[in-house]
């Protein structure tokens, strides 16, 4: 059995006389502990926005064009812009460039409950569809999620969330997808 200092974080002996240390490997164990429940947190509301997320990408999908036109036209409800920024992990400066809307008038929008205008509802709407196909090509909700939150070299290295904010670039990560599902090249 190790010692604090020795790396293996294993308690000193009952018998030993070593306070200090002992005292040490406590404050560690709760600072971990405290750490691990941090991370767990994050995850559980990461995980809770990518089903919210995801709910409102298949009620998008089950539209017609002409109804999903009429409710990008209408707005979409602001409250969709902590759960697109949790789920996506996106800081604030990247979900102002994806809505092409600054931060204050997203948070004026949010606070007056009033809906997302046109541009940035379009551009949600294009994610909602770039997300049902890469959840078809990983499998898995989740697993969607981390590739379109991450930099991607067969996309110059930007992130395909963030690519979405252009029919041009959405296509772009339709296109990987669709290579990545038959197996093709990028």
């Amino acid at each position: 059995m190790g010692f604090v200092g020795d790396g293996s974080l294993s308690p000193p002996p009952a018998d030993s006389h070593l306070s200090v240390p002992l005292l040490a490997y406590s404050e560690l164990m709760n600072t971990q502990t405290t750490a691990n429940r941090q991370v767990n947190k994050k995850a559980e509301l990461r995980n809770a926005a990518i089903a919210v997320f995801w709910d409102f990408s298949t009620n998008c999908v089950s539209l017609e064009d002409s109804e999903r036109l009429l409710q990008i036209k209408a707005g979409f409800s602001s409250q969709l812009l902590q759960v697109v920024r949790i789920a996506f992990v996106l800081q604030k400066c990247s979900l102002e460039q994806l809505l092409d809307s600054s931060i204050s008038t997203l948070k004026r929008r949010s606070r007056e409950q009033m809906p997302l205008n046109s541009i940035a509802s379009e551009r949600l709407d294009r994610v909602a569809f770039v997300c049902l196909l890469a959840e078809r090509v990983f499998q898995n909700r989740n697993a969607a999620a981390c590739w379109m939150s991450k930099p991607n070299n067969a996309l110059g290295g930007d992130t395909p969330v963030m690519l979405c904010g252009t029919e041009i670039g959405g296509k772009q990560v339709r296109r990987v997808l669709q290579a990545l599902e038959w197996g093709g090249t990028v």
